[in-house]
């Protein structure tokens, strides 16, 4: 048995996909700021409850988590196929970059006159983080969309 094989019998009765080694839960960091940002519109209070939000990697994650197979799905993580796992973290990596981005838009158009401009960062720092949210998720099952970085940029910066 070879070690992809037996990391496939370790996660058999997990939330790791067997092919990936990747696991949705940890895309339950990124729906938790991108319901934040949502609320800020109706809400821009929430917007100091959102800067609190920091990047935290795969591994630290689970390990925070508290899931009784954390261990399991880090090892697994780490032992994820290049295939997938680069285009994975590449994706987070993007993401992170959004976020940050998104909350400095988003900050700045609170002072805007136009509370138009307070709803437009926020959509759009949303629909780019749900947009890449879908790409990690479609890798985690063994797809390798990609979301391009000018696409990223052209859409924050509008």
């Amino acid at each position: 048995m070879d070690s992809q094989d037996h990391l496939r019998a370790l996660v058999a009765d997990t939330n790791v996909n067997n092919d990936t080694f990747l696991a949705t839960d940890y895309l339950n960091h990124f729906n938790e700021i991108v319901m934040l940002l949502e609320m800020v519109p109706d809400m821009p209070d929430i917007l100091e409850e959102a800067k609190e939000w920091q990047p935290k990697s795969y591994p630290q994650h689970f390990l925070d988590s508290g899931l009784s197979d954390s261990e399991i799905t880090v090892e697994a993580y780490e032992n994820a196929p290049s295939e997938f796992r680069e285009p994975f973290d590449e994706t987070i990596t993007r993401m992170n970059a959004v976020v940050i981005k998104g909350i400095e838009n988003i900050e700045a158009a609170l002072d805007s006159p136009r509370p138009e401009e307070l709803a437009a960062a926020a959509a759009t720092a949303c629909r780019l983080l749900q947009r890449l949210v879908d790409v990690a998720s479609a890798i985690i099952h063994g797809s390798t969309p990609k979301l391009e970085q000018d696409e990223i940029d052209e859409l924050l910066n509008h």
